[in-house]
């Protein structure tokens, strides 16, 4: 089968691989459609500071099963499903919090190990999530939907509350269409701001843009340190929170888009196939494409 692999920062090729085999517990998956997301930019760009090479990227999919290790009273051959890119030891402090995503060995696909960009990879059935009546393209933007999602939680918004998102790539739109689907009004800062960026600017312009006991949800993955008068979060009486990957979302983001209730396929605004994926990862990281979301599609009966 086909592998694209980074062998090393700013080198990217399609391999020849073999294909996996599932253990009893698992599925074997053919890959549908797979997103580019920053992480997966930064493990080419040599940026990801836990990635290793070479490295698989991609933790955004969706796939068909193939094959089962094992009887399933939940899946089947045939299902369309994605998954939770998520792997968690289950033992350590925050997981034996319930705090799964802030896991201390977390291990993400595509990051601390292969992930999806590949003709067939294998999951864990616990991690799959079915999807009747969804979009295979849409249904590989649930991961990146979560994300946004999570962090409205965090926030605790509802419905009225007025919400400000800092940052308008794929993750900052999603958090916008999270914050409405809970009733929120998305617009000027006032209750919360969402910062979707993680560059430094963004954090104080959330803080200058916040209003008296304000929430400020931070999203964006940050790499520099950003220097602030801890005053300003005193005087306005702010809260700020980290929201990292998601939690018990997916089925929730599924079922929204099976209900037809929110539209995310105006953000997947561009469609390559297998053969184009390294122009695509390496056109992506040179920030030179200007889409929002860019979804490899890989060939049918792989």
């Amino acid at each position: 089968m086909k592998s694209i692999q980074v062998t090393r920062p700013g080198a990217v090729t399609v391999a020849e691989v073999d294909a996996p085999r599932p253990r009893a517990g698992e599925a074997l998956l053919r890959v549908c459609y797979a997103g580019i997301c920053g992480s997966d930019i930064q493990t080419f760009r040599g940026t990801q500071p836990f990635a290793s090479y070479p490295r698989v990227p991609g933790h955004e999919f969706s796939a068909e099963i193939v094959e089962l290790g094992g009887a399933s009273e939940d899946f089947a051959v045939g299902d369309v499903v994605t998954g939770v890119p998520y792997f968690q030891d289950g033992t350590c402090y925050s997981c034996r919090r319930g705090l799964i995503n802030a896991c201390v060995h977390n291990e993400t696909m595509g990051v601390h190990r292969d992930g999806a960009f590949q003709e067939l990879i294998t999951m864990p059935l616990d991690r799959l999530h079915t999807a009747d009546g969804v979009d295979p393209r849409d249904l590989a933007l649930v991961e990146p939907f979560s994300i946004g999602y999570h962090a409205v939680l965090r926030a605790d918004v509802a419905e009225g509350v007025r919400v400000l998102v800092l940052g308008a790539g794929a993750i900052g739109l999603l958090t916008k269409l999270s914050a409405l689907t809970r009733g929120a009004e998305v617009w000027i800062a006032d209750d919360v701001v969402c910062e979707a960026t993680g560059l430094p600017v963004s954090f104080l312009n959330a803080v200058e843009a916040s209003a008296v006991g304000a929430r400020i949800v931070l999203i964006g993955n940050g790499t520099r340190e950003v220097t602030f008068n801890q005053s300003t979060l005193i005087k306005k009486e702010l809260t700020v929170l980290g929201s990292r990957n998601s939690a018990g979302v997916f089925d929730t983001l599924i079922d929204l888009l099976a209900r037809k209730v929110v539209d995310v396929s105006p953000l997947r605004t561009r469609i390559v196939p297998l053969t184009g994926a390294a122009e695509a990862l390496e056109s992506a990281a040179q920030g030179a494409s200007g889409e929002i979301k860019v979804l490899i599609e890989f060939p049918a009966g792989s």
